[in-house]
């Protein structure tokens, strides 16, 4: 199963989602089982940009340290990755609304990630672009927190992690 989440520029929410993911996967030997990857969708996405050393900060706090060679990746420019995903999670509706606008989104599974995870109080994460330090820390935890109330769904969504749960 492959799970694709998008943000704005790709430099800071939907990096922190692709990597706390994938370290919940990694601490359930579940890594095989769903890849995920992250894109910008905005026009001024571009591939090769840093992410935002706020960022890098804020997953630290939750024991991961990204490689600098991290960058971002402009989803116009690597369509291969919205015909690829099983599963496309947007950080704000309008990100959702952008994606829906793409041919190859049509009949993909497409939420935000907010909603994916049950919350029907607020769908959008807040850009924390120009903000302080400490609101890229809350908007971390925060998706955190959307990850693992989505985690059970998006587990059984995949036929391999089933597989991989027996003896």
């Amino acid at each position: 199963m492959n799970v694709l989440f998008v943000c704005h520029a790709n430099t800071s929410r939907s990096v922190m989602a692709e990597t706390l993911l994938r370290k919940m996967l990694e601490e359930r030997a579940l890594s095989d089982a769903i890849r995920v990857h992250s894109a910008g969708v905005a026009p001024y996405a571009r591939d090769g940009a840093l992410v935002s050393l706020d960022t890098r900060f804020a997953l630290r706090d939750h024991g991961i340290d990204l490689a600098d060679a991290k960058t971002s990746t402009d989803l116009k420019r690597n369509l291969h990755l919205l015909e690829d995903a099983d599963l496309v999670l947007a950080m704000t509706t309008e990100q959702k609304a952008i994606v829906e606008r793409m041919p190859l989104a049509a009949a993909k599974p497409l939420y935000t990630l907010r909603e994916f995870a049950g919350d029907t109080t607020d769908l959008d994460i807040a850009d924390p672009a120009s903000r302080d330090e400490g609101f890229f820390r809350e908007t971390c935890a925060l998706i955190k927190q959307a990850l693992e109330a989505a985690l059970p769904r998006l587990l059984a969504l995949s036929p391999l992690t089933e597989s991989a749960r027996r003896p």
